[in-house]
């Protein structure tokens, strides 16, 4: 079974007018399909329309990520709803969440910030909650607050996923137990995330998604390049190492995984 990359961001390549030599370097390298993952409003139809052209390979969701709150989230959060009304409809609402890390140095600014991001986070796991779909977790110098506001949602844990799992293993283990799950970037190669693969290895593979969240974070071996698709089997063959297992089994159930989680 080919690998799916369950989180990446094609805006860039799709504007340069370089995607369909980023798709065939993905299938090539033994990638089946692409979740496209929303942040703001500039992206959202772009990903309905490539998973409507190229329903083969792409899937999509949409979301407010905290990192494009601002004063006007309101507007943004209330379009939301009618792309789950589309003919090809989102597979989850995401990536949404909190992100302290790019939170302003002057912390009257950094104050008024982080309540439009809790107060977005909270309308959106609201709607979440009201269509009963899949949430897409971004989560940053936040973890606590975003486990919060999950538990006071409503939202079954069943259908989060905390995407780029950055934390260790104590934090993975809070997640599992509520019954959700986390996905791992080519942050496993690096050096030194031993914390993040620890935390790969308590969950082990049951639950467990592979994205690259490209063009970010390449895996080790091509760390100073732009990623994408055809980079993930690198961080697969890492999660197998790590769990103990051969290659072709770490396909498999990551991408039944996938499928099982994003319900198609």
């Amino acid at each position: 079974m080919p690998l799916i990359d369950s989180h990446a961001h094609p805006l860039r390549v799709w504007k340069s007018g370089q995607l369909a030599a980023w798709i065939n370097r993905a299938q090539a390298a033994g990638v089946e399909s692409v979740i496209a993952i929303g942040t703001q409003l500039e992206d959202w139809s772009v990903y309905r329309d490539l998973s409507q052209t190229s329903p083969h390979f792409f899937r999509h969701t949409v979301g407010l990520h905290p990192c494009y709150v601002d004063e006007s989230w309101e507007d943004a959060v209330t379009a939301l709803a009618p792309y789950f009304a589309d003919r090809t409809r989102p597979v989850a609402l995401g990536e949404i969440g909190l992100d302290y890390f790019h939170l302003p140095k002057d912390p009257q600014a950094a104050q008024q910030l982080q309540q439009w991001q809790q107060e977005a986070f909270k309308r959106q796991l609201n709607l979440a909650y009201q269509l009963q779909v899949p949430v897409v977790i971004h989560s940053r110098n936040a973890f606590a607050d975003c486990v919060q506001l999950i538990d006071q949602s409503g939202v079954a844990w069943s259908q989060v996923v905390f995407h780029c799992f950055v934390e260790g293993p104590a934090e993975i283990q809070q997640v599992l137990a509520r019954g959700g799950r986390g996905s791992f970037t080519g942050i496993i190669t690096y050096p030194k995330a031993e914390a993040v693969r620890l935390a790969l290895q308590a969950q082990g593979i049951e639950r467990l998604m592979l994205e690259t969240d490209s063009p970010y974070l390449s895996p080790q071996s091509v760390r100073s390049a732009e990623n994408e698709p055809s980079h993930l089997p690198e961080i697969a063959q890492k999660a197998a190492d790590l769990l103990g297992v051969s290659l072709a089994e770490l396909t498999q159930r990551t991408s039944e995984n996938t499928k099982a989680f994003y319900g198609w």
